[in-house]
């Protein structure tokens, strides 16, 4: 098996390790593992794409690039540049430093990043890892998603359907803010919201007198409704959230035909 891995956090990360481990276990002895991840952190951005200016990527080795852009630009790269004499059977994004489940999901780079891969016809996994009271400050926070990320991966490949055209599926993957020991198992979940929190805005002065703005998120430890995402990493489950790129509000079709003429 080929896979492509990029991230959010940046080239550097420690998440971008794990997932690198995980994606070697994957491919297996004849696979190969390339990697095309942001230069720079790039969290928050979503499904962006550097669209009005070029992006200079750098080489590593010859499997691990740097690109100064976007997730959904890493992978765009890696399948029109990197790999496009042969590409990837499948696309993994994170492991995100910190949750993207509920909310957070609409903002996540490592989500657009897999989100891009899906349009582009391949399979694609977001992974992320939630971070909690129980695994923040242990020696290794990811070890939840190093033991069991190779597990949830086979899984979903094992149980996802052959699909043909129209907006292809890709996984939204949260693993639990518990040790390695402490995850209880894998459920399968809806996007979650959770009640009272979002981005808002922290102002501060600069040395100079100057105003600046800093983005400042809510309480991530707030549960969902259940059987939703943040509900079951809160529970201690690794949460799996099948999405498309269809932003269509299907179920309100019918209760809305009257706007039509």
């Amino acid at each position: 098996m080929r896979i492509l891995i990029t991230n959010d956090d940046g080239i550097n990360a420690p998440g971008l390790k794990v997932l690198h481990a995980i994606a070697t276990e994957l491919a297996g002895e004849d696979g190969e593992v390339w990697t095309v991840a942001p230069a720079f952190e790039q969290s928050g951005v979503g499904h962006c794409i550097s669209y009005t200016h070029p992006m200079m990527i750098n080489a590593f080795d010859d499997k691990r690039f740097a690109a100064e852009g976007s997730p959904a630009d890493c992978v765009l790269a890696g399948l029109h540049e990197v790999m496009r004499d042969a590409p990837p059977d499948l696309v993994l994004s994170g492991v995100n430093r910190g949750n993207n489940s509920a909310e957070n999901t609409l903002y996540s780079g490592t989500i657009g990043g897999a989100m891009e891969a899906a349009l582009q016809g391949l399979p694609a996994i977001a992974l992320s890892q939630y971070f909690g009271p129980q695994n923040a400050k242990t020696e290794n926070p990811f070890e939840a998603s190093a033991q069991h990320g190779v597990d949830v991966v086979r899984r979903i490949l094992a149980h996802t359907p052959e699909e043909n055209g129209g907006y292809r599926l890709f996984y939204n993957v949260n693993f639990p803010p518990v040790t390695g020991a402490g995850v209880k198992g894998i459920r399968l979940s809806r996007q979650g919201m959770r009640p009272g929190t979002g981005f808002s805005t922290e102002p501060h002065l600069s040395p100079s007198g100057r105003r600046f703005l800093w983005i400042k998120g809510g309480n991530q430890q707030i549960a969902t409704a259940a059987g939703t995402d943040a509900a079951d990493n809160l529970d201690g489950y690794v949460s799996v959230t099948p999405m498309r790129a269809d932003l269509t509000a299907h179920e309100m079709m019918d209760d809305l035909a009257g706007i039509a003429t």
